[in-house]
């Protein structure tokens, strides 16, 4: 038994340490820089300054507003990418013909890197030569500067976003949507249950389990959100794009300001911690 239990550890034990290396260590390191003066190109040694890293970021009003955009940009991508994947599901899982055709073209946006994404969309918004801009113009509408227009960069950036990652939901929905028991859709159908009552008090109550992880999944990738930010307005116009992430980035990475840009990154995982133990006991409570 012991032996047994020795070779179970030993086969454990290099998984075990490459997690301790590329997770513990980071995050242990990254949280004590927190507290310094870390700045990269000093000579002097960094100097333990408490929390005064995260009551200059409270203060800062452009880290305000990289949180608020960061928080709005989550609630809009979530709720649109979730609905229109649970909705584009229950349309092609009802189809009779033309299903595996479907399923494959909509996943093509979802395989696409984000920088490939980006760089894609850059090109068919530009306000010069664009094609979406070409399109308007034959409408008589335009053309507008999608990227650099304040009114319009978040919602672009939100709009490509949709694009991308609704099929990542529609994906996981339509597994949902397989499991659920077709003797229940029968029984519905010979007591006259019309389709949205259906809907609503057979299909959505199987499928909760998996619209909590998607909603889980979606709100932990969108407090992310750096590559298209940063290709395609770099936080602009006037930190109306500004992201967390985008934010660290600029205080970390391209001001070298480490210990400052390490306090921003803890502040970020715990608001994500925060949303995901909320969506986890919801998700809990659901299934219980």
């Amino acid at each position: 038994m012991a032996s047994k239990r020795g070779f179970q550890w030993a086969m454990l034990a290099p998984v075990t340490l490459l997690l301790i290396c590329v997770t513990v260590f980071p995050f242990i390191y990254t949280v004590t820089n927190s507290f310094t003066d870390y700045y990269y190109l000093a000579s002097d040694a960094k100097q333990f300054i408490g929390f005064s890293n995260y009551v200059k970021i409270i203060q800062d009003e452009q880290f305000r507003q990289a949180v608020w955009n960061t928080l709005k940009f989550m609630f809009l991508a979530v709720s649109i990418e979730t609905a229109l994947g649970l909705g584009i599901a229950v349309l092609i899982e009802s189809m009779r013909r033309g299903q595996k055709v479907l399923r494959i073209t909509m996943l093509i946006p979802s395989l696409l890197p984000p920088v490939t994404v980006a760089l894609i969309w850059q090109m068919m918004l530009s306000n010069h030569n664009g094609i979406v801009n070409h399109l308007l113009h034959w409408f008589g509408v335009g053309p507008f500067n999608f990227l650099m227009d304040i009114n319009i960069a978040f919602n672009a950036i939100l709009f490509i976003d949709i694009w991308q990652w609704t099929p990542f939901a529609f994906l996981l929905l339509y597994a949902g949507l397989q499991s659920v028991p077709r003797s229940q859709f029968e029984a519905a159908k010979v007591d006259g249950a019309g389709k949205l009552h259906i809907f609503f008090h057979i299909t959505l109550p199987n499928i909760m389990p998996t619209l909590f992880m998607v909603i889980l999944l979606r709100t932990i990738d969108t407090f992310r959100l750096f590559d298209k930010v940063n290709i395609l307005t770099g936080g602009g116009p006037a930190n109306s794009t500004t992201t967390i992430t985008q934010y660290i980035y600029k205080q970390g990475v391209y001001n070298l300001q480490i210990g400052y840009g390490a306090a921003a990154s803890v502040i970020m995982v715990m608001l994500v911690l925060v949303f995901s133990v909320f969506y986890i006991k919801r998700s809990m409570g659901g299934t219980a």
